[in-house]
């Protein structure tokens, strides 16, 4: 990856931004809290901006769908919570309960002003973990588009608990669009977009309008990003736009409470940050794989299956595994880590952790003496198998 331009200059990054605006025709777009709401909650001015600029992009015959935050900032500004009262998990799960009906209620006044149908769809983590239920969603999605209405989606806070929660929305817009094989990841915050340094201290500091490629040091360029969300809501961002490169779309970072913003996107105006797509994109089904399904454990591999699988696309044969952790049934997702501990591939196992345990470091030749019987050559087939 040394070789590769990872920020791009203005004029060329222009045109090359230009062209993949001019060619998306289905995008999904996601709002942050930090753009929705105020110290009094949500910002229903805001979401009306929002939902005029998403009439814009449907009416030059675009399909959109929107990911929005904001449910538990809606349910604060309808109650009043007692100060000896601790806002956790629970309290969490009920203001969001409270706020997810008037939070549609405020879209479905805002996008009714431009005669635009809305739909709500609330997800959990295990409503695309199960592979059914994936393409269900999908399909509900498609089906909604054919009925010229835009889903809106959120994470179901009222009953997803750590197991079942993505994490953030910015995780679920980005898988979201690689479900759909969406062209275009907008993420609408509170930023203006990546800086080669922090601007507030560096007065040499520059925006970062194209990037070639998410690397290391695009990564570690969040850092320099000032925002009421931390460092970590600007990185997650950045996990999502390199998420959406893999699956062959282009993402944006840039800021959400700007007026226009997406007509100025739209119309070639330089603002915020763009990522390309990947020049490798990587199936669907891979992607289900490598960005959708949570590890049930890892195994460590030697020097040769690391080799072997990171750069030749060989499967995972047992005699290269050293160590298992984890316990996990026959079809459970796990990591396959180097024997430094870095994680190079993403697969469903073949075998359950006990019997991995017993045929590690043996040849396949030697399973069915080991186990009784040997049902597969392979821990992980190369079609079950993605790198990371």
């Amino acid at each position: 990856m040394d070789n590769v331009i990872t920020h791009i200059n203005r004029d060329d990054g222009l045109y090359l931004r230009q062209s993949y605006f001019d060619k998306a025709k289905r995008i999904v777009i996601k709002v942050g809290s930090a753009v929705l709401t105020d110290e009094h909650g949500i910002d229903k001015s805001v979401i009306k901006n929002i939902a005029r600029e998403i009439c814009f992009l449907r009416k030059s015959g675009r399909e959109v769908i929107l990911v929005s935050s904001g449910a538990v900032a809606a349910g604060k500004r309808k109650i009043t919570i007692p100060d000896n009262v601790e806002i956790g998990l629970v309290q969490k799960q009920a203001l969001a309960a409270i706020g997810q009906p008037s939070l549609m209620q405020s879209y479905e006044t805002a996008f009714g002003e431009c005669d635009q149908t809305v739909a709500q769809v609330l997800l959990t983590h295990s409503d695309l973990a199960d592979r059914k239920r994936y393409l269900r969603v999908r399909n509900t999605i498609l089906a909604l588009f054919r009925f010229n209405a835009i889903p809106i989606l959120n994470e179901n806070d009222t009953v997803a608990v750590d197991e079942l929660r993505f994490g953030d929305n910015d995780t679920l817009a980005a898988l979201i669009a690689n479900l759909i094989e969406a062209d275009m990841f907008i993420c609408l915050t509170d930023v203006e977009g990546l800086y080669t340094a922090n601007p507030q201290t560096d007065a040499g500091a520059k925006p970062v309008h194209t990037v070639a490629a998410v690397t290391k040091e695009i990564e570690e360029m969040a850092g320099n990003v000032n925002s009421a969300l931390g460092t970590g809501g600007m990185q997650s961002k950045i996990r999502a736009a390199k998420m959406v490169s893999t699956g062959g779309g282009s993402s944006f970072i840039g800021p959400g409470r700007k007026e226009t913003i997406l007509q100025e996107l739209f119309s070639g105006e330089m603002v915020g940050t763009f990522f390309l797509p990947a020049s490798d994109k990587i199936k669907p089904r891979k992607q289900w794989i490598a960005h959708v399904l949570k590890p049930k454990g890892f195994l460590i591999l030697d020097d040769g299956a690391s080799r072997a699988v990171s750069k030749r696309g060989c499967s995972l044969l047992p005699s290269g595994i050293i160590e298992v952790k984890g316990v996990f049934d026959i079809g459970d997702a796990v990591h396959c880590l180097d024997h430094n501990g870095n994680v190079i591939a993403a697969g469903l196992v073949n075998y359950n952790s006990g019997d991995v345990d017993i045929i590690k470091q043996h040849h396949s030749q030697q399973i069915a003496d080991l186990l009784g019987n040997r049902d597969y050559d392979e821990v992980i087939h190369r079609d079950n198998l993605v790198l990371l």
